[in-house]
């Protein structure tokens, strides 16, 4: 989720919405769905292409769910889904809405990309009743075979990120920045994305290996003297390699909040 005061690192490349797409309730937001029931209503922060938010839909169905993105464009493709739940271009640090007027705002992935997370969760708190943010933490991630390209690809990301705003090792933060907000009852724990068969590499190694040259990482990485073409190639060449490994693993730490 792109906002004034910061640039989201990746852009919107198919690349990109490649993964956004996969995201589900169950893949991406296991941890809220115990607080979830019939009647739940839900705001969904940063809902980039929608996936996510139909799902709430479904599950706290009658309820009122709505999703919010600062890209028009993304809004647009999420309206598309067809799903019950409404859509609404909107920023994460002023959202359009009523103190108290949902239940649960919940946030996938978008933490890490703000300038302000602090001032971020406190907006949110101010609109539901119950936070849950879950963020990746890229100084975590683990891969095997950890090559020199998929080495070059880690300490490159951590560089990218910070350039375009934002804090790649969010998921470590959460808690600090809950209580930071002000948050009183504060629930914090993690979880794992696991990428190790022959379809997971290359559905992954492959979008990663597009990202590394033709995304908005990719322009970032240019334009803020970060890498080179020819580095950037080297990079995508081994997300390819790996995707073929049949040795290749990877694991994902995300760190999950649910702070009132």
């Amino acid at each position: 989720m792109e906002q004034a005061s910061g640039r989201y690192t990746h852009g919107h490349h198919e690349s990109v919405l490649r993964s956004h797409r996969w995201r589900t309730a169950e893949n991406s937001a296991a941890y809220l769905l115990p607080s979830l029931d019939a009647g739940t209503s839900v705001l969904d922060i940063g809902c980039g292409p929608g996936t996510i938010t139909a799902d709430l839909a479904r599950i706290v169905a009658p309820a009122r769910v709505v999703g919010v993105d600062a890209s028009a464009e993304i809004i647009a493709q999420a309206d598309a889904l067809g799903s019950p739940a409404g859509f609404a271009v909107a920023d994460a640090y002023a959202l359009p809405f009523g103190d108290g007027e949902f239940a649960v705002a919940h946030a996938h992935q978008v933490l890490q990309h703000l300038a302000r997370p602090v001032d971020a969760l406190r907006e949110w708190g101010r609109v539901a009743g119950l936070v849950a943010a879950r963020d990746v933490d890229y100084a975590g991630v683990i891969i095997h075979p950890f090559t020199d390209g998929l080495r070059a690809w880690a300490e490159l990301y951590q560089r990218v990120h910070r350039a375009s705003v934002g804090e790649p090792d969010a998921g470590r933060r959460l808690k600090a920045w809950a209580r930071a907000a002000g948050f009183s009852d504060i629930r914090v724990g993690a979880s794992l994305w696991v990428f190790e068969n022959a379809e997971d590499r290359a559905w992954w190694g492959g979008l990663w290996a597009d990202r590394a040259v033709d995304s908005g990482f990719a322009a970032a990485a240019l334009s803020h003297g970060l890498a080179t073409v020819d580095e950037l190639r080297t990079i995508s060449a081994a997300w390819t390699a790996w995707a073929d490994d049949e040795d290749g693993w990877m694991a994902m730490p995300h760190g999950e909040l649910l702070a009132r």
